[in-house]
């Protein structure tokens, strides 16, 4: 009988002492400090503007170009693009919205976009919170035809902007590379 408790403690030791490392290593993992997202090579960034007293927010990740092709290169023609980098770009409206003739009601969404040489199209979409690469075409809410103009000069960073605020109008532009691309937006 004493060999067995003896033999039951020695086994409940040894499964501690290897157990013990194991639970302190993830322990270690789970409180460490959180991301700090602005060391990422695409770091984030935000653009938002206020209509008639409602607050449009977009948060993205803002890709630099080093060097590379980016629309019909890395970014290709006729390929959804998350619209920016990392996570999936996030849209938040507080008032409902007309994005160029489509209406847009309250609420939070994602940015996509599907680029073309001479055509683009801006995606809203009613999925969040994913990776920007996670795209579910059956979540669009809507599609809508964005201007594409060329920049004078090329823009490294990818931005997002609010231009041309009066009253509760807004261009919403998209640049990097040698393109601009752009929408009207309206509060209602």
């Amino acid at each position: 009988m004493k060999k067995r408790v003896f033999a039951a403690a020695l086994a409940a030791a040894l499964c501690s002492v290897t157990v013990m490392p194991v639970v302190a290593q993830t322990a270690s993992k789970a409180m460490k400090a959180p991301e700090d997202k602005s060391k990422r090579p695409s770091p984030p960034a935000t653009a938002s503007v206020t209509l008639k007293g409602k607050k449009i927010t977009v948060d993205y990740g803002s890709p630099s170009a080093n060097g590379r092709k980016i629309f019909g290169d890395l970014e290709a023609y006729g390929k959804v693009w998350r619209t920016g980098a990392n996570e999936a770009t996030s849209f938040v409206t507080t008032g409902d919205l007309m994005i160029g003739d489509a209406r847009v009601p309250a609420g939070s969404y994602t940015l996509y976009s599907l680029p073309n040489a001479t055509e683009w199209t801006l995606i809203v979409n009613k999925q969040t919170g994913q990776w920007g690469t996670k795209y579910d075409e059956s979540q669009d809410l809507v599609r809508v035809p964005l201007k594409v103009g060329q920049l004078s000069s090329p823009q490294e960073k990818m931005t997002i902007s609010f231009e041309k605020v009066h009253g509760g109008d807004a261009e919403l532009h998209i640049r990097w590379e040698n393109t601009d691309a752009s929408v009207a937006v309206m509060a209602h």
